[in-house]
């Protein structure tokens, strides 16, 4: 007759609840899988289905009584850790999101404005455009599996301790903020410098012809012009925004100690056989 003893019980139950944490907690705030659209059943079965995976490949982890003081400590620090690594894919979005609200403000789109489920918020119809291709480039890119690659990597960059210090780089995750400012910028740049041009040319007519109306035609052209910049940089942004994931993925390895070497999963699109 099979008996557990409550050590070897104890040990089963914090392998498997302390890897859980961390993988909800960076499935809680990933894109598209953190959208509240997605059912609450679907995130945790999800979760449970790559802990079972992952947990027997963790190395040695450490023997506590997870209803202890430590054992909340390891369970607080996994959930900050997974979070943490969500947050670097979720900025990768966030940039994007700037990106249309520029573009959608310079072009007069201000007041075209939906309800954003994922940042809970209202949000240009640029933006929201812009967010769901950004959606399908990090399906079709494969980068969703690279990511998963990178949780199951951290495991070892980031081991599960008992001590405060277990090698998450804190500072690299907050630069890494800064990139929602540049890369909206950057992003947003050509419409915004098209839309300025038009803008000085509109200036320059009316203050050659003051009988003509700017506000009957200046909206019309700047929307106009726009969609028409929008449709023409619509074939470039898949560089871009597949670099931009890919500086999130190293960001995400770079968040362990530097003392492991890993390499950073390479984005590769699915194959047409």
């Amino acid at each position: 007759m099979l008996s557990v003893g409550s050590n070897e019980l104890i040990s089963l139950i914090t392998s498997f609840i302390w890897p859980l944490t961390r993988i909800l907690g960076m499935i809680a705030i990933t894109p598209p899988f953190g959208n509240n659209t997605v059912p609450v059943q679907i995130k945790i079965a999800l979760g449970v289905m790559i802990a079972l995976i992952v947990a027997p490949t963790i190395p040695v982890h450490p023997d506590v009584d997870p209803v202890s003081l430590t054992g909340m400590v390891i369970l607080a620090q996994q959930l900050v850790i997974g979070l943490g690594m969500g947050f670097v894919i979720r900025i990768v979005f966030a940039a994007v999101e700037v990106a249309g609200e520029v573009s959608g403000l310079t072009m007069g789109l201000g007041f075209a404005t939906f309800f954003d489920p994922l940042s809970q918020g209202r949000s240009s119809a640029i933006a929201q455009f812009l967010v769901l291709l950004t959606t399908l480039i990090f399906l079709t890119s494969n980068a969703h599996l690279a990511l998963l690659s990178s949780l199951i990597e951290s495991f070892k960059t980031i081991p599960i301790t008992t001590t405060l210090q277990s090698g998450f780089n804190v500072h690299k995750l907050v630069i890494w903020g800064e990139q929602i400012f540049i890369t909206g910028l950057r992003l947003a740049l050509p419409i915004v410098a098209a839309l300025l041009v038009i803008n000085v040319a509109l200036g320059i007519l009316t203050r050659a012809a003051p009988q003509l109306n700017l506000f009957g035609i200046g909206f019309p052209i700047t929307i106009a012009v726009g969609f028409l910049m929008v449709g023409l940089i619509l074939p470039y942004l898949l560089l871009p925004i597949e670099n931009l994931f890919q500086h999130g993925l190293e960001t995400i390895q770079s968040l362990g100690a530097p003392a492991a070497s890993t390499s950073t999963p390479q984005l590769q699109p699915p194959s047409s056989k």
